[in-house]
């Protein structure tokens, strides 16, 4: 890689694998977790990828036309956030369309990045014509030049993550050295995901399977109230039930999730509950600043590893199990969720001696003659 890069876009991916030795320890796993961790991209999240992937290729084919496209997107936020950097580089207008249950922060990124944005109704349908999807297709049809790149049926979202995110993960598996602290098997034994689209975990699973490890163990994590997971009966619980969690789940099942067989080998459901804790594991014990799908990821991978099927890996030295880590804090800094765990913690014992030494002090002061 060059020392200076043409554009931020020459600084999408390549971001780091990450040992979570503190969070394995804690809950008393053999294997290897290791954490992809996607907020150091530019845009902030693992979205960066496809946002990148769509446009330029958008462009080689001709359906993106410089001085005259409009960019439209029906998004939770995030990818939005990646076409709006990658369209403020490249010089289109963005249109993006967004429930209003997504958070103010991935609002006002947008806005700050120059795009327009329309919020539609949470409770809509997504084939409703006031959902995001339908406002978008409505935009679509009457604005000139208007383009939805279309992160939902676009084969370009998972071939982003088979051709940029799966190598990164074989290569730093591969060529990490194993030691007498950390043993390694050399390979990628488990990949775990969140689905939102299912372009992660689809094109990641098709990378690691097709080039790399086979066998290895592709664990797909969907929220309660979601569709996403199969069997189909897994979804009765909750079916409908809205998710606080951003990004994640759908009432319907994108395009560019596989159903190819043995790609995506098991799934489990999540719930918010688990997810917001399991962010404050990563930030407590892994100093991460990560959002509510991170925890997603990190709570359904740690129901897997305790389950039948996967203690075998986690209590095996040496298996190496990656979880995808989508996007960072920075647009959910006002969430009530982060604001529990920021300020609404039981106050620890350190706090609770601060407290004592401080009132102790301003007794003491209160009592003193000030001679006056």
């Amino acid at each position: 890689m060059p020392a200076i890069l043409g554009s931020v876009l020459d600084a999408v991916g390549n971001t780091p694998l990450i040992r979570l030795d503190r969070i394995a320890q804690h809950e008393g796993l053999k294997c290897n977790l290791l954490g992809k961790l996607e907020f150091v991209s530019p845009g902030g999240s693992v979205k960066d990828r496809i946002a990148k992937r769509m446009v330029e290729i958008a462009e080689q084919e001709g359906k993106l036309i410089p001085g005259q496209s409009v960019v439209i997107e029906p998004t939770s936020g995030n990818t939005g956030i990646g076409l709006a950097m990658a369209c403020a580089i490249k010089g289109y207008s963005v249109i993006i369309t967004m429930p209003k249950k997504m958070s103010l922060e991935k609002e006002a990124a947008l806005r700050a990045l120059g795009a327009e944005v329309i919020r539609t109704p949470n409770e809509v349908a997504s084939d409703s014509p006031e959902s995001h999807i339908g406002v978008a297709l409505r935009l679509q049809e009457e604005i000139p030049g208007g383009i939805i790149l279309d992160q939902y049926g676009n084969m370009n979202n998972p071939l982003a993550h088979e051709l940029t995110t799966a190598p990164e993960i074989i290569e730093a598996v591969t060529s990490t050295p194993p030691s007498q602290v950390h043993p390694s098997s050399g390979k990628v034994d488990a990949f775990v995901a969140g689905a939102g689209t299912g372009g992660t975990v689809s094109g990641v699973a098709r990378g690691i399977k097709k080039a790399h490890n086979p066998d290895c163990v592709v664990v797909g994590v969907d929220p309660v109230g979601s569709v996403l997971a199969l069997p189909a009966s897994l979804n009765e619980v909750g079916k409908g039930s809205p998710s606080v969690v951003e990004g994640i789940g759908y009432d319907f099942t994108p395009d560019v999730l596989t159903r190819e067989p043995h790609m995506i080998d098991t799934w489990v459901k999540t719930n918010d509950t688990d997810a917001f804790a399991a962010v404050q594991l990563l930030m407590r014990h892994e100093a991460m600043l990560v959002g509510g799908s991170s925890g997603s990821a990190l709570a359904g991978a740690l129901a897997w590893l305790r389950s039948d099927n996967g203690r075998e890996i986690s209590q095996t030295p040496g298996k190496n199990v990656v979880i995808m880590l989508p996007d960072g804090l920075r647009n959910y800094i006002g969430k009530d969720w982060f604001l529990d765990i920021a300020f609404r913690q039981e106050p620890s014992p350190l706090a609770k001696r601060i407290a004592e030494v401080l009132d102790l002090s301003a007794g003491e002061n209160e009592g003193k003659d000030t001679g006056n």
